[in-house]
């Protein structure tokens, strides 16, 4: 889901609903960015409940056109590298970040980052216009042949060629762009 500009704006308005559907919408990928730094599920839970709380306290200077996310994302990584100037300053804490590290394994990260670009394909195909969306997900989601879904949806098995196609193309393209901007956040973070 993209933040639309009144959602942002009812925010800044104080209406704590809209406030709700930031907070859901993006409240996982918060605590996944706090989790790729800190390591520890306890830290990167209060992460999350301080980049709320940050928001909510500052809402008034949000940017009605502006990016929901790139914003969240700046406040929890400033949090995060607050902790870790923190971590090094304490042994303690060092010691219990080394055990972390040492146990989270590289896996949970790819997993993470396929959940993420599952969800930014499944928020792309649910903007194509919807004869394209019908049939993209009959043919990928249930696995349906062209040939099916031209006798489900009576048109030509052409037809459901050339929108498959046509999905196809507007998620490559997309997903391009997500995968630079994916590129970026891991290279400068």
């Amino acid at each position: 889901m993209i933040m639309e500009s009144r959602d942002i704006k009812r925010l800044r308005e104080g209406d704590e609903a809209a406030f709700r559907l930031v907070y859901d919408e993006f409240s996982e990928r918060v605590y996944r960015l706090a989790f790729r730094f800190l390591k520890d599920a306890e830290q990167s839970e209060e992460i999350v409940q301080e980049v709320f709380l940050n928001l909510w306290l500052s809402r008034e200077k949000l940017d009605v056109n502006g990016n929901m996310w790139l914003y969240l994302y700046v406040i929890g990584k400033r949090l995060c590298l607050n902790v870790l100037r923190e971590v090094h300053r304490s042994d303690d804490l060092f010691k219990r970040l080394l055990v972390n590290i040492k146990e989270a394994n590289n896996s949970t990260e790819e997993k993470i980052i396929a959940a993420d670009i599952e969800r930014l394909a499944d928020e792309i195909v649910s903007r194509l216009p919807k004869q394209q969306q019908l049939i993209f997900r009959l043919s990928r989601t249930e696995g349906l042949s062209h040939q099916q879904i031209a006798q489900k949806l009576h048109i030509s098995p052409n037809t459901v060629k050339n929108h498959i196609v046509e999905a196809l193309k507007t998620l490559r393209a997309h997903l391009k762009y997500s995968d630079l901007i994916y590129f970026i956040i891991f290279i400068f973070s």
